[in-house]
Formats: C-alpha cells, structure tokens, sequence
C-alpha cells in the first residue's frame, strides 16, 4: 500500500456570506454584511485545487453542506422575525474551511493499523456546530474502507473541538510512523478559546494513539486574543518542519523541547516578532499556509497572495528562501474570497495521508472531473449575495439547485 498526503479541501458553497458569525475571526467580523461573491470564491478555491495537482499532488475535495439547514431552522423555531444572526447562522458555508472537518491520524500511528478520523464538533460557534453530522456522512463514504479506515462520531459538546486547524503531525516522510501534536487554548480572554485540552486527549485514544507519541501543547493567549483562532494561524507543520511564529505558544521553548523530545529529527523555522509582527501574520495569514512536500523531495509553501503584498511578510519569506532552509519554495494563491471571511490556504484543506486508491473515488480530483465541477459553479452559483438576501424563499431555491447540480454530476445524490 502506498501512503501519501492528500490534500482534501472544501468546495466553497453556494451560500457563501459575509455575516461576521465568528467572534475572534478578526477578518470574518471586519467583513461582516459586505456583499459576497459565491461563484468567485468557488472558482478560486478550484483554482488552488488544480495548482496543487499540477504541482504532482494528489487532491480531494468534500462538498458544501445543505443549506440553508432547515433542520436548524425547525429546532430553533426560526421564523421571519428571529434575530439576523441565527437566519445566517442556517445559510453559512463554513464548511469549506475542511482543516475544522475532523482530526485525523494516519495508519502507520495508530494501534489497529488503521486512518482515524473523528469529525470536529465546533460547538463554540453555533453557525459551525451544526456541520459535524453532514460532515461525518461525507466521511463515512469518502473513507467507507473500513480495512483501511475508522470514522468516529464527534467528541461530546462538553469540550470543544475544531479539528485539524488545532492538530500537527512530525514524521521522517508521511507514510512512517509520525508524533502527532495537539495545540489547546484556556479560557479568560476576550475572545474564546476553542479547542479544550480535553477534547484533543479524547481524540488521541479514541484513535489509539501511542502516549509517548502524542505532546499536547497549549497555545499562547496573546495570539487568541489577536486573532488567531487556531493554531494553524500562528503554526503550520510538514514532516520534520515546524514554520511557526515565535509567539504561537504559551511556553515557546516549552514546546519546542515537548516535541524535540518526541520527534528528535525536529527543525524549527521561526519567524520573530522583530521581522513579522503577530498582528500583521494573522493579517496575513502567512502561517495560514500548505506546508508542502512536493514528488522532488522539496518543500514548498502555498501562501495566499496577501503576503505578496505586505512588505514585512514578503521581505522575510525572500530571507528564508535565501538562508537555504527546509523550505525552498513559496508560492502564493488567490483566495480573497475566502480570505476576506478569516480562512486562508490551509483552512481550505484536510490532509489524510492513505493510499488514493482506498478512498472512494467520486472525492478524488483530477482535471476532467475538475473541468466539469468548474462547469457546474459556472452555471449555478450566484455571482453575489447581498446581507439583505438571506432567508429569501428565491435565494434558497437557487443555493439548494446549484448543490443538487454539483451532486449529480459527481454522482453523490445520497448526499441531497
């Protein structure tokens, strides 16, 4: 069996919004109730999709979710007059962000053998938490194999989790045994800490998972209270890579030395506060990135195009490329369209390291199916959505249509 990382992201829905849901997603609520472009951000998104597989990667993707959910609507009761939050919160389309989809841990460590995945439950935020269900029913067919896969059902709502965005893997090369890293965050700021301590122990035995193998790590307050909702705001990993910003955790030495003690082959690009300010990384989204290992062995990171354009961020990723480090490539992708609502590259996707081979291969990309799934967003998603447009009976038909056109074509209609 040959083992690589797949890159699944999420194709951006046609509800796509601006309605500033997410507290602490400093670029969601800065752009709150701007109007939004559905067609462009799913094109976008596509775009980056084919960049990778020309880059010699294997690409998967997970579809957009009902919406508007009318199982929220009827459980909420919402009617005409329900505050516009909850309205929006039943048209979001945040699960194209597929880092928050589910945790995964790959074959090689886990105790049967087997790739674990446990949907994020994402109760912080009431617009996200109704994804897991949806979420896990997509899993549960992309990853069907149950020789080679286990789904799990969320961890209970009493500890938050929001998956990936929180989670590292360090390994020699993606198919070895790897040390796996979870980033929690404690409460007492004035944004919330998302992901519990908790949840993420949870997750490492429900996916069997060696202790000696695990480091749990707690992220630095001062990065949440920034705007770094995740660790993978602040932190990105690839194999031995760790590309972090030097004020990413709580107790940074603390963590370097948790994982070195683990994975002792750890390097560790820091990029400090004196060349990168936290608040203009987050700006950003510099670390919001694909850390990359491309066919020649050469890392590669996949940045969005907003760090072209800042002057700090552009001037160290030019010193880093000229120190001869691990990462010798940077190539910058647009997405502003998800950009501009607080997800960059790296929330656009969910890495599962499997062979392509035992994933079901309607959730596998490659340029023709690509081409036809470019056809559909062309033809059915709406070119904007203004704020005063959700909840409208006309809106809906035209968001659930344009996603029972893109199941069809995938051949997914059990998903409707």
């Amino acid at each position: 069996m040959s083992l690589v990382e797949i890159n699944f992201d999420g194709i951006v829905g046609p509800s796509h919004n601006y309605a500033g849901l997410s507290l602490g997603n400093i670029a969601s609520s800065s752009h709150g109730g701007d109007t939004s472009y559905p067609r462009a951000a799913a094109l976008q998104g596509l775009g980056k999709m084919r960049s990778n597989m020309e880059l010699g990667l294997a690409q998967g993707f997970l579809l957009p979710l009902p919406r508007p959910n009318r199982g929220l609507i009827r459980d909420l009761a919402l009617g005409a007059d329900a505050p516009r939050q909850l309205i929006a919160a039943a048209w979001s389309a945040s699960s194209m962000w597929t880092a928050n989809a589910a945790t995964v841990s790959p074959a090689p460590d886990t105790a049967d053998g087997r790739c674990h995945l446990t949907p994020a439950n994402l109760v912080t935020m009431a617009h996200r938490a109704q994804e897991w269900r949806d979420t896990k029913a997509q899993l549960d067919i992309a990853f069907g194999d149950s020789q080679h896969f286990a789904v799990h059902d969320a961890i209970l709502p009493t500890f938050g989790d929001e998956g990936a965005a929180n989670h590292m893997r360090f390994c020699e090369r993606h198919g070895a045994e790897g040390v796996e890293v979870f980033v929690y965050g404690t409460q007492g700021g004035k944004f919330p800490a998302r992901q519990h301590e908790q949840s993420s122990r949870a997750v490492a035995r429900l996916h069997g998972l060696a202790p000696e193998k695990c480091v749990f790590i707690e992220q630095n307050p001062e990065a949440i209270a920034a705007g770094a909702f995740h660790n993978d705001v602040v932190s990105v990993a690839n194999e031995r890579v760790l590309f972090t910003h030097e004020r990413a955790f709580a107790d940074k030495q603390g963590a370097y030395d948790a994982i070195a003690a683990a994975f002792p082959a750890l390097q560790v690009v820091e990029v400090p506060e004196s060349a990168v300010s936290l608040e203009e990384a987050i700006r950003t989204y510099l670390f919001n990135a694909q850390l990359l290992t491309l066919p020649t062995g050469e890392m590669a990171l996949v940045v969005p195009t907003e760090c072209q354009e800042s002057a700090a961020v552009w001037s160290w990723c030019e010193h880093m490329l000229a120190t001869n480090g691990p990462i010798r490539k940077v190539i910058p992708v647009d997405v502003k369209q998800s950009m501009a609502n607080g997800g960059g590259p790296a929330c656009l996707r969910l890495r599962v390291v499997a062979d392509p081979a035992t994933v079901d291969p309607r959730f596998m990309l490659d340029e023709a199916k690509l081409e036809r799934v470019e056809a559909v967003v062309a033809e059915n998603w709406p070119e904007q959505i203004d704020p005063v447009d959700i909840g409208s009976d006309a809106l809906a038909k035209t968001v659930i249509e344009a996603r029972e056109a893109l199941l069809s074509v995938l051949s997914l209609d059990t998903l409707a």
